[in-house]
């Protein structure tokens, strides 16, 4: 029997076990038993990434940026970037490896910029409990000697996903957690100054998802108030509108985006803000494993003054 489940999506306590071995199951009963499972919900940066990602992604104002991925025949990931800005001329690059001992639920970062500071994350997934991921994130600056560290913890399974940082600098606690259940989501997101004794962060988050519709809500330390919707209006159509409200103030931010795909190596994005900031990127895929970004923003407001930005960008991936 083909497989019918993946393990990064669903927890191995679900009915998936359950509906491969039962092969007298009807289609229907079979199918019926499959949805009824819930994946597990995304991490609470993640809420609301649909809507997120039209307005960032497809865009690069006032850089001209190459990315280069390749792949080792012993499995170790380099991802080299280098970018200029248009506006100062200041160039600035990165070099990333990734090595994944999947046998052992071991993974090993390392990077390095132009800024020269050094980083490296030791990561072990599924080896202590089912679903439990530990990590240690450290970076250093040979120049001036600072150093800093960050061990860091996450849970998921059906149903939740948890999260625990530990700042040593400070020390600084950073805790999250995501329920979902039926489409529906709730998020906490808290950081506390062990130093101060106080809270530095204090979020919530309310959100639905479905196929091919996500609403998200989010109030920040009870004065930054956000939304926004994600839909996905065909195969080649998607639209994201964001909206923001600071407590005391009259001013309400909000923006509308929309990505279309014209044919399956092509796709053009626009968005425009209430400061009557237009972007504008196209994306044409070259051939496999080469991809090129064209991006303008314009300011509406002052269309004759100039100061609208382009951008251009290149990724390789070999």
């Amino acid at each position: 029997m083909e497989n019918c489940c993946s393990l990064d999506s669903f927890s191995p306590l679900n009915t998936c076990v359950e509906y491969c071995e039962v092969s007298n199951l009807t289609k229907e009963t079979s199918a019926f038993i499959f949805s009824s499972t819930m994946a597990v919900p995304p991490a609470y940066s993640d809420l609301g990434k649909a809507a997120k990602d039209i307005f960032s992604k497809g865009y690069g104002f006032g850089v001209v940026k190459l990315d280069l991925k390749t792949k080792s025949q012993s499995g170790v990931e380099f991802n080299t970037s280098g970018s200029s800005n248009t506006d100062t001329g200041k160039a600035s690059g990165s070099l990333e490896t990734k090595y994944k001992m999947k046998e052992l639920g071991l993974s090993v970062n390392q990077k390095w910029n132009t800024d020269n500071t050094l980083g490296t994350e030791v990561t072990v997934e599924d080896q202590l409990a089912q679903g439990l991921k530990v990590g240690l994130d450290t970076s250093f600056v040979p120049n001036t000697g600072k150093k800093s560290g960050k061990l860091k913890t996450g849970y998921k399974r059906d149903y939740m996903n948890i999260g625990c940082d530990v700042d040593f600098e400070g020390p600084i606690i950073h805790a999250s957690a995501v329920l979902g259940y039926e489409g529906w989501l709730a998020g906490y997101q808290m950081a506390f100054d062990t130093a101060k004794s106080k809270l530095a962060q204090n979020n919530f988050a309310l959100g639905y998802r479905a196929g091919d519709f996500q609403l998200h809500t989010n109030v920040n330390d009870g004065t930054e108030f956000g939304g926004s919707i994600y839909q996905k209006v065909n195969d080649e159509l998607e639209t994201a509108v964001t909206l923001a409200w600071t407590a005391g103030s009259n001013n309400t931010r909000f923006g509308i985006a929309a990505k279309y795909k014209l044919d399956k190596d092509a796709s053009l994005s626009a968005k425009v803000n209430n400061a009557s900031l237009i972007g504008i990127g196209y994306t044409q895929s070259l051939r496999p494993g080469v991809k090129v970004t064209l991006s303008a923003l314009i300011d509406g407001k002052n269309f004759n003054a100039g100061g609208h930005k382009v951008g251009m960008g290149f990724e390789v991936e070999a």
